[in-house]
């Protein structure tokens, strides 16, 4: 099967989006209203692309000045002045569109797309020619024109336009391909997402993504459940069992947990959840490290707790044996925590993850319809990469066995359920642990009591 040239984008999740970057001499159109980031993307592109020894013009069909436009785009660290001049050419059309029509301003940017040898244009203010257009066909002829030039000089073209563009409209129905930016409200939040309305004759993921504008550009982060709809790699199938890391409970799980298996540890606050967690970690080595990946508690007040059991986190850090990534559950987006976890279990080569806490993750999610999907395909990759999991989640109440899920169908998504519940015993409160799953293992279905002390985390049947 023939592959289609692509050029990148240089922005890792839009070439993912693009199933490898655009089609090249390929045209497409990116709208939005003002402030979504068309600028900055396009200009992102293109300095991108210049950096890779290739040629770019950006031509605006709008009255703003260039120099007003640098001033902006200074504060990102993508912009680069020094190449203004010479491997990217911005030229301002306004007047010849003005003074002249659209028929001059195709022959202006053929002749500059020519002269430049560019293989990537920009074309900012396409609503403006629309305006300059008496009918919609001479829109269709202005866009038709460019794009076979453009073609023929093998360029990719990206037109930019503020205006909503339906379906049907001439623009879209001449270009290979659509990006739509925009905001979504969730409640008092707003999210930035970006979506793939048209790509014709190349695969794309299709749905909204999310994407955030720091100083250095635009991050787009694809949908984790799309992008991980199908393994990276094969699932190991591992029937080795590895140490939960307390002696005590592991005889009662079939000598340990199944390697490459994911628990859930439930419960409410003060149960004991973070110091399991801990136990879990402290088995981890410089050959087969570890991952923390917290939210609630400070990595000081970790140290703290896990120095009380005879853990010590900072030597386990120095070797090398864990690595500590703490999350605020401030509003953030929730694509951008998964693929954060999953490129530090790659470059480290993680074996052990611990996260606490799956509410907090899901407390940084705007849209909290996707929190399943999203975990599922999570936990799914980190079987597939060969880790064994654990993560938290804090149920709400503090007496009885019911279970405050963090998604429905929950048992789909992991393989091991543990709860632990605090009962009364006389004038004391007792911490119970349930064994309510465990996949791939005989376990003994006993009802436990977890002990808490110096001598760190230990079970014993009631």
């Amino acid at each position: 099967m023939e592959q289609l040239k692509r050029l990148k984008s240089g922005i890792e999740g839009l070439d993912t989006l693009l199933k490898g970057g655009f089609v090249a001499g390929a045209s497409y159109i990116v709208q939005g209203r003002p402030g979504s980031g068309k600028t900055i993307l396009a200009n992102q592109i293109g300095f991108n692309h210049v950096r890779n020894g290739a040629n770019v013009l950006f031509a605006t069909l709008l009255a703003e000045p260039h120099d007003r436009l640098f001033h902006f785009l200074s504060t990102l660290s993508f912009f680069d002045k020094t190449q203004i001049g010479g491997k990217i050419q911005f030229v301002s059309a306004f007047d010849t569109l003005e003074n002249e029509g659209l028929e001059e301003v195709v022959k202006l940017l053929r002749r500059e797309i020519s002269r430049q040898k560019s293989t990537l244009m920009i074309l900012d203010g396409l609503l403006n020619a629309r305006s300059q257009a008496e009918l919609p066909i001479d829109t269709k002829k202005f866009i038709s024109e460019l794009q076979g030039h453009a073609a023929f000089a093998g360029c990719t073209v990206i037109f930019l336009t503020s205006s909503q563009l339906d379906d049907g409209s001439p623009e879209h129905t001449m270009v290979d391909g659509v990006i739509e930016m925009g905001e979504e409200t969730f409640g008092p939040r707003t999210v930035r997402r970006m979506r793939l309305r048209k790509t014709r004759g190349s695969g794309s993921l299709p749905g909204a993504h999310e994407f955030e504008i720091t100083d250095k550009g635009i991050d787009v982060y694809p949908r984790l459940e799309s992008v991980l709809s199908c393994a990276s790699v094969v699932d190991l199938a591992s029937i080795a069992t590895v140490s939960s890391g307390i002696e005590s409970l592991d005889p009662q799980i079939g000598g340990g947990l199944v390697g490459s298996s994911v628990t859930l540890l439930t419960g409410p606050s003060g149960a004991g959840k973070t110091s399991i967690g801990m136990h879990f970690l402290s088995k981890c080595t410089p050959q087969e490290p570890g991952l923390l990946f917290g939210f609630f508690e400070s990595p000081q007040r970790l140290r703290i707790k896990a120095n009380a059991f005879g853990i010590d986190l900072d030597a386990m850090q120095t070797s090398g044996a864990l690595h500590v990534i703490w999350n605020p559950t401030t509003p953030g987006l929730i694509d951008k925590l998964g693929y954060d976890l999953l490129n530090v279990v790659e470059k480290k080569g993680i074996k052990r993850v611990f996260i606490d806490s799956l509410s907090g993750m899901g407390r940084v999610a705007a849209d909290k319809s996707r929190i399943h999907d999203l975990l599922a395909a999570l936990m799914a990759e980190l079987r597939t990469r060969g880790v064994t999991t654990m993560a938290s989640w804090e149920t709400q109440t503090l007496l009885g066995s019911e279970i405050d899920a963090p998604a429905s169908d929950l048992s789909g998504i992991v393989d091991n359920l543990l709860l632990i519940r605090f009962a009364r015993k006389g004038s004391e409160l007792k911490r119970q642990l349930f064994i309510l799953k465990i996949r791939d293992s005989a376990y003994d279905p006993s009802l436990l009591e977890v002990a808490i002390g110096d001598f760190g985390v230990a079970v014993n049947k009631v």
